[in-house]
């Protein structure tokens, strides 16, 4: 898996100030409302997918491209919400844009026993040691980005570090998602890094 939103060397006060201010209007809401809808359709792939990697232990490509597309669009909004770019987030599942670069490699195979093993057990091994951390890791990070915030509006500048610090948390998030999605096989490491 690869994911990366690419620093900015500059940000928008002006942008920062519309998006605090109206962007449940002109953001969240319309992405929101449509992808509360995407995410139904989702979830309703996911649990057909489960059975035919049960019983034939590969993943539908047309539903994983479905799925990337979703979390595609959700890391979009969610690096706008973070204030990790100025860009509008795109609408849709088959789009591609330079502010979030996410890419995930088709699994040829899936293991049918791990299949089990992560369904029965998945919040054993994988939830609670991974949900504990990043737990702490997205309180660190919303704090940082109420930091952030008053940084970019005297300096028009997100500071590096924390802007890596909070792509991190999204992409050892992500990966975790993965995992449980029954997308990958491969266990989600305990890193932020690519």
């Amino acid at each position: 898996m690869k994911l990366n939103v690419p620093y900015q060397e500059s940000f928008s006060r002006g942008l920062l100030l519309l998006r605090s201010f109206f962007g449940i209007f002109y953001i969240f809401i319309p992405h929101f409302f449509l992808l509360f809808f995407v995410a139904l359709w989702s979830a309703i792939l996911g649990f057909i997918s489960w059975w035919i990697i049960l019983f034939t232990g590969r993943y539908p490509q047309s539903f994983f491209e479905f799925q990337v597309g979703f979390i595609r669009w959700s890391l979009r909004l969610s690096a706008t919400q973070y204030n990790l770019t100025d860009k509008y987030p795109a609408f849709g599942t088959s789009v591609t844009e330079d502010a979030l670069e996410f890419e995930v490699d088709y699994p040829e195979q899936l293991s049918r026993g791990l299949l089990l093993v992560r369904t029965f057990f998945g919040w054993l091994y994988v939830l609670i040691p991974h949900g504990f951390i990043l737990l702490f890791r997205s309180i660190w990070g919303l704090i940082l980005t109420f930091l952030a915030w008053w940084v970019v509006l005297f300096t028009g500048s997100y500071p590096r570090s924390w802007h890596e610090f909070n792509v991190g948390t999204l992409r050892w998030n992500t990966r975790v998602n993965l995992y449980i999605s029954n997308m990958t096989d491969e266990y989600p490491p305990f890193s932020s890094r690519e």
